[in-house]
């Protein structure tokens, strides 16, 4: 759903904990980030619960993020700063391009990266195939930031599974981006990451193609779980793969992304004053997070 989930490998999800803070009962949510590492912030209140065939999905009004969305227990997206990993995962690729008019969502449940993707004036359809379609209703009820996005005539929603969505849609795509769940062994989206899955995207695109993937933890202890192993797997199949990453404080570490490119001209290296150049032609609003600056200090 969301980035579909930035998270790290399942876990059941932890009961809300109640602590004693100054004598006044506050109730906590509990984390896992690693095995042997959790963490936890204050929730003020439970908004919205639900269930669905493949997990469970709440919406919670915190203490330091706001309303965050839950899968499973997981964090996969937060009011106070899902722009940021959203505009990262968009913008790059699609100002990469020099005329991205047809863009696919692999994942993206939550409608944010349909709304980053729909700010570009060039873009005539954005097609995108979420699995989980009780996630996607919940997220148009409840997050009121993607509506418009929701109900942009340009946006084509498709409730099934990405690959088999991407293989048998008529037509190729100037863009695909990859908003899935870490390739974690078992989880269902690990095979959206293989290089079968990448040569399969790499030929349902258009000449001069751009395929972005979110690409899990980036940190410094953390780059090795599945960052460097998506960038390494990517090499495999596209001439030039350009890695992203920055800090999202929800995540709760740096993140990564990868942009892959069908030919050298697309993936030609912009400077800051060029990103701002096409950030002001091609964008509708204005961004909360991603500029030229931003740009230059995320790529790798």
């Amino acid at each position: 759903a969301t980035r579909t989930p930035p998270p790290r490998a399942p876990v059941p999800p932890p009961a809300p904990a109640m602590a004693d803070a100054g004598g006044s009962k506050r109730l906590w949510l509990e984390e896992d980030i690693e095995s042997d590492l959790r963490w936890s912030y204050t929730v003020k209140s439970i908004l919205h619960t639900g269930k669905s065939e493949f997990q469970d999905v709440e919406l919670v009004d915190t203490g330091p993020f706001g309303k965050v969305l839950l899968l499973d227990g997981k964090l996969q997206s937060a009011e106070r700063d899902e722009f940021v990993y959203h505009e990262c995962l968009v913008h790059p690729a699609l100002l990469a391009h020099p005329c991205p008019k047809t863009v696919f969502i692999a994942g993206g449940g939550e409608g944010s990266t349909a709304r980053e993707v729909l700010r570009h004036k060039t873009v005539e359809k954005c097609v995108m195939v979420d699995i989980d379609g009780v996630v996607v209703t919940f997220c148009k009820k409840h997050l009121d930031v993607n509506k418009e996005a929701f109900e942009d005539p340009r946006l084509e929603l498709i409730i099934g599974d990405a690959r088999s969505g991407l293989e048998g849609y008529d037509g190729k795509f100037d863009v695909i981006v990859g908003d899935l769940a870490d390739p974690v062994w078992g989880n269902p989206c690990y095979q959206l990451y293989t290089q079968a899955y990448y040569e399969m995207c790499k030929s349902k695109l258009n000449p001069g193609g751009v395929l972005v993937t979110q690409s899990g933890p980036a940190g410094v202890l953390s780059c090795t779980e599945v960052y460097t192993v998506i960038h390494n797997t990517l090499k495999q199949v596209f001439p030039k793969v350009v890695p992203a990453a920055h800090h999202v404080p929800s995540f709760a570490d740096t993140w990564g992304w990868q942009i892959a490119f069908c030919d050298e001209a697309t993936g030609a290296e912009l400077g800051e004053a060029e990103i701002d150049a096409r950030i002001a032609a091609r964008v509708e609003g204005e961004l909360a997070h991603y500029d030229g600056r931003c740009h230059a200090r995320s790529s790798r």
